[in-house]
């Protein structure tokens, strides 16, 4: 029974050694100072100017394994934004700075603010206004390829 005992572990430790990094996936984390604004100097980060004129970047900071969920930050400058088309993807977002007005198609107003956080599900349409802003975000879209 010893020797059984002593082989099982073998093969134990043997298997846990043996163990590729995506079957351990590692936490993500924002800290302080990406918060702070850092987290935009990434080599990763993606700059897009808007035919607008207006700046945003975006940082990815995990997917998910079936890409179904996915979170980040994100900046933008100035805007004005009309959704026609259902936004696309539930997505959760808490505002580190800033502010936006989201307006429903419907007429309803809400605004948005530092501290603040709003959850739009993906078939809201309407008017998105900012004079800037900087948010977490945090998407779920079953069946994305992003």
């Amino acid at each position: 029974m010893k020797y059984f005992a002593g082989f099982l572990l073998l093969v134990l430790a043997s298997q846990l050694s043996q163990a590729k990094p995506e079957d351990h996936p590692d936490l993500t984390t924002l800290s302080r100072s990406d918060l702070a604004g850092e987290v935009f100097e990434r080599p990763d980060v993606l700059k897009t100017q808007h035919p607008d004129g207006h700046v945003t970047l975006d940082v990815t900071s995990m997917i998910s394994s079936d890409k179904a969920f996915s979170t980040g930050m994100y900046q933008s400058g100035k805007t004005r934004l009309e959704v026609v088309e259902p936004y696309g993807v539930d997505e959760f977002m808490y505002f580190i700075r800033g502010s936006v007005t989201l307006t429903s198609s419907d007429g309803r107003v809400q605004s948005v603010e530092a501290g603040e956080a709003v959850t739009i599900p993906k078939e809201w349409t309407g008017i998105w206004e900012t004079e800037g802003y900087t948010k977490i975000w945090v998407i779920y879209s079953p069946g994305s390829d992003e």
